[in-house]
């Protein structure tokens, strides 16, 4: 009970935040339709919201915030978004990122790295991807698994 307490708490936090990042109009993005801003969902690792902010055009930060094996996880990832495809529809990136994990009075700190597809479907607000990589906990053990993510972005 007191885990679903804490992500409440959290979640709430995330609205605000994706609320108040939505103003950074002003960036020049390349996200769907122009817009510099995003939000949405991520599952399963973690399971929980995510927020994509474009600092240029090649370059955006990535912050998620969910539930993974009953661990509160927030993470961030630095982006390179590269053509492979030649396509306005299908890009892929790369970057490294940090994660930290929260449970019992404990935190854990770990280092990822991430690939992934991004698909802008034609005429719409909307940023569908997929991604995976490497995840290494360096406290409170040291250990290390594969992140495997799919989720949905809206740019309002």
């Amino acid at each position: 009970m007191r885990m679903n307490h804490r992500i409440t708490r959290f979640a709430f936090l995330f609205v605000f935040v994706s609320l108040m990042l939505g103003n950074l109009s002003s960036v020049r993005a390349q996200g769907p339709q122009g817009k510099s801003f995003g939000f949405g969902i991520i599952l399963p690792d973690p399971l929980g919201g995510t927020i994509k902010i474009w600092t240029n055009p090649v370059n955006a930060v990535v912050f998620d915030l969910g539930e993974w094996e009953n661990i509160l996880r927030l993470q961030f990832d630095y982006l390179w978004q590269f053509d492979a495809f030649r396509s306005r529809i299908v890009k892929m990136y790369a970057g490294p990122g940090l994660g930290v994990g929260f449970a019992d009075n404990t935190a854990g700190v770990g280092i990822r790295g991430v690939f992934g597809i991004d698909v802008y479907p034609i005429a719409t607000p909307l940023e569908l991807f997929f991604e995976l990589g490497p995840f290494l906990l360096l406290t409170p053990d040291f250990n290390g698994f594969l992140d495997v993510g799919l989720g949905l972005r809206f740019y309002p």
